[in-house]
């Protein structure tokens, strides 16, 4: 009896690793699409940053740019944050991913040949 309380445990184990990683490797590939974009989106208003204080030094303009530059800086600040968030969120993704191929590949091992006869 106690045999087919742990096959059924295994069927089940197995059930949920099947479920688990595939949503564990979808959700690690779009949180690396979403760090890249921050990235770009970083580098693109350090950009329009850098452009802003050219064109201030440039031309005193009747339109002070500063609070626009400090905006941006601010939001700046607020993707790095959220960077290190998705950095954090997508190591321990990773890290699960880890475990649900170990723990697969150990109850695979456990299970050993299977008889068909």
């Amino acid at each position: 009896m106690a045999s087919v309380d742990s096959g059924q445990a295994d069927v089940l184990a197995d059930g949920l690793l099947s479920v688990i990683k595939p949503a564990v490797e979808e959700v690690d590939a779009q949180v690396e699409a979403v760090r890249e974009s921050q990235v770009e989106l970083r580098e693109y208003i350090d950009k329009l940053s850098r452009e802003l204080h050219r064109l201030s030094d440039l031309q005193r303009s009747p339109v002070n740019l500063d609070p626009y530059i400090q905006n941006l800086a601010n939001s700046r600040h607020r993707i790095l944050l959220v960077n290190n968030i998705l950095e954090s969120v997508q190591e321990r993704l990773t890290r699960l991913h880890h475990l649900v191929s170990k723990e697969t590949a150990r109850r695979k091992a456990m299970l050993g040949p299977v008889d068909t006869s």
